[in-house]
């Protein structure tokens, strides 16, 4: 599955590795009986037509099919077009920081702590983000230098994370509708059923310009995840899925945010 996101290759994930991982039934036990024979079905198909899904597990395969509501051939399709992705913006299995240092250097996402379903938290500060110099593949790549990074250290018996865009300060010299678009396709179409919930705090009245012009490109099962959270309600919100112990300080919690270039995301305690 996804490499591990580091200049070292040696290192693995335990959800996402260049080598099989073997799935355990305790793994599938939230399956239904239709998803594990779908399961089968089309991991039979995509092997016959890429040898190389034998190396990723069934958790990734059923991600897939559930973002297509279990059609096999359109899940397929999905997953092999990510397979083609991935080879050719991270040929070498991960995508190193030097290729993405003008990213980087802005600081603009970090994570910390865990949700109240264990899912790992992350912020992005939209206000930090501006196009890079390299284009749009520059971008693309820090994109999924980001999902990679995170993960590549899911806890045990986690798939998704919680994500908090704050919006705070943003204006125009932010704007980069293109740069939004390929995140959110990066998003959707190579890393299904990753996001477990997103809100979306401190969004100016500006933003709600470029907010409507993307809305369209959204899919339905990503629409549902997503939260405008009111700035008199920000902490009592963000509490109903965060404890406070694991709440970013910047909103009234006690964790403090490390950049995720920076992050080892190491929830083995």
């Amino acid at each position: 599955m996804e490499s591990v996101v580091s200049p070292e290759p040696s290192q693995k994930s335990p959800l996402d590795s260049s080598s099989k991982q073997v799935t355990t039934i305790e793994e599938l036990k939230d399956s239904t009986d239709a998803e594990l024979t779908k399961i089968g079905l089309m991991r039979v198909l995509v092997e016959a037509r890429d040898p190389s899904s034998k190396e990723v597990d069934d958790l990734m395969i059923r991600r897939f099919l559930r973002a297509r509501n279990l059609d096999v051939e359109k899940a397929s399709a999905m997953f092999l077009k990510y397979l083609k992705w991935k080879r050719s913006i991270m040929p070498n299995g991960y995508i190193s920081p030097s290729e993405i240092a003008e990213d980087i250097a802005q600081e603009k996402v970090f994570v910390q702590g865990l949700d109240k379903k264990g899912r790992p938290i992350v912020v992005a500060f939209a206000a930090k983000h501006f196009q890079s110099k390299n284009g749009a593949d520059g971008f693309k790549r820090y994109v999924a230098f980001t999902l990679e990074k995170l993960c590549s250290r899911m806890p045990p018996g986690q798939e998704k994370f919680l994500s908090i865009a704050d919006i705070e300060g943003w204006g125009y010299a932010n704007s980069d509708l293109r740069g939004y678009l390929n995140a959110l396709s990066t998003l959707q179409d190579c890393y299904p059923e990753r996001l477990g919930k997103m809100f979306i705090v401190h969004a100016p009245y500006l933003f709600m310009k470029i907010w409507k012009m993307i809305y369209p490109f959204i899919d339905d099962n990503t629409k549902k995840k997503i939260v405008f959270v009111e700035n008199k309600k920000l902490k009592s919100t963000l509490l109903e899925e965060i404890e406070e112990s694991q709440l970013p300080d910047i909103y009234g919690g006690q964790m403090a945010l490390v950049p995720i270039q920076d992050s080892c995301l190491d929830y083995t305690f």
